[in-house]
């Protein structure tokens, strides 16, 4: 397998510089001072900002502990320490690869082969689409609450009410798709038939040794990961802990925006941060191909943040606090993350060629 070291593209600088002008023409149309958020952000208070920095990191290490019960229990050996490092390495790949949504996942799948051989890649494939799930029914059950929460507080927009049933609509529909396709085996094995016979097609018969490698080769990881779906509907235990463990990280994710908004010194309810967080968490996860880490995000959380904001404060104060915030809070989800994640993909890369290095010291010694 090739090293999945991600390469410096034209596209991994073009899409972040088209995100972030995005974002800025948006706050200028919202007539929205720059000016004055930069003087907004510098008198913030760093003690709840950095306890947000914190919970950053907190987040990740239980996300990481409930993905590593999945893949503990389908006896892969992966420590603590091995799993917060694949995941910070899959934050770094999905900040600077379009297809966010599933590029980190494939990462992961590619170290846990790399370690523990190919006949492990069913099973580590069957643990992320298991961790996946459980992710989207916490994605609905916050966006649920977060509305169940600002009925009790205010009228809720309709605009954003629809909004979010489409959205607890859509996860809800996709989540059930895959659960069907997960422990319907026949229907993988005949996806991938279908595959190999249009690629004969297009091939003419020339690729005809190639694609019955491939096709053998899927055939037995669909097979092995299908084994592992039917092991977790077995025994549910490990979904259970694992769940547990996706609260928690769902506890502290939820904390960072809150904590932000708090070092601004404005006051905000809780049932905001649960419906913009889970609905910017949820049109993430669309595997669609499209780079929505740098751009999009911003002005998702900039508008929901203001809609909800400007009965109480006024449009044009809600807009100005809402795009400092989310500024102040994409400085630690996505560039301090990106930088953390930076960092575990060197350790990751440089770790076995400085044990080689070493190795072959001590021999000529």
């Amino acid at each position: 397998m090739e090293s999945p070291k991600p390469k410096v593209t034209w596209k991994t600088v073009l899409f972040p510089l088209i995100g972030l002008a995005a974002f800025f023409l948006y706050i200028y149309l919202f007539q929205v001072d720059i000016p004055v958020i930069i003087s907004t952000a510098t008198r913030a208070d760093p003690i709840p900002y950095a306890i947000a920095v914190v919970a950053s990191l907190v987040e990740v290490l239980f996300f990481s502990a409930s993905w590593r019960v999945l893949v503990n229990f389908l006896k892969i050996k992966l420590s603590l320490v091995r799993s917060y490092l694949f995941v910070w390495y899959g934050i770094f790949v999905d900040t600077i690869i379009p297809a966010e949504s599933i590029s980190g996942e494939a990462l992961r799948v590619y170290l846990i082969t790399k370690e523990e051989g190919e006949q492990t890649c069913g099973r580590a494939v069957a643990s992320l689409v298991a961790h996946r799930l459980l992710g989207m029914g916490m994605n609905v059950a916050v966006l649920i609450a977060g509305m169940a929460l600002l009925f009790t507080e205010t009228q809720i927009d309709p605009l954003i009410f629809n909004l979010i049933l489409f959205l607890t609509g859509g996860i809800t529909l996709t989540l059930l798709v895959i659960m069907l396709f997960s422990f319907k085996e026949q229907w993988s094995l005949k996806v991938i038939d279908w595959l190999v016979r249009a690629g004969k097609f297009i091939t003419r018969g020339r690729w005809h040794l190639q694609l019955a490698k491939i096709k053998e080769d899927a055939c037995r990881i669909a097979t092995s990961f299908h084994d592992s779906m039917k092991e977790f509907r077995h025994s549910p235990k490990p979904l259970v802990s694992s769940f547990f463990y996706l609260a928690i990280t769902w506890i502290f994710s939820l904390s960072i925006p809150y904590l932000v908004f708090m070092s601004l010194r404005v006051s905000v309810s809780w049932s905001i941060i649960f419906i913009t967080s889970a609905i910017v968490l949820a049109v993430k996860s669309i595997p669609l191909g499209v780079p929505f880490e740098v751009g999009l995000p911003e002005i998702t959380m900039t508008t929901l943040y203001t809609s909800l904001l400007a009965p109480t404060m006024g449009l044009q104060a809600a807009a100005g606090i809402s795009a400092t915030a989310t500024i102040l809070t994409r400085l630690i989800t996505l560039w301090f993350r990106f930088f953390v994640g930076f960092l575990a993909q060197q350790w990751l890369e440089l770790k076995p060629i400085i044990a080689s290095a070493n190795s072959i010291s001590v021999e000529k010694a």
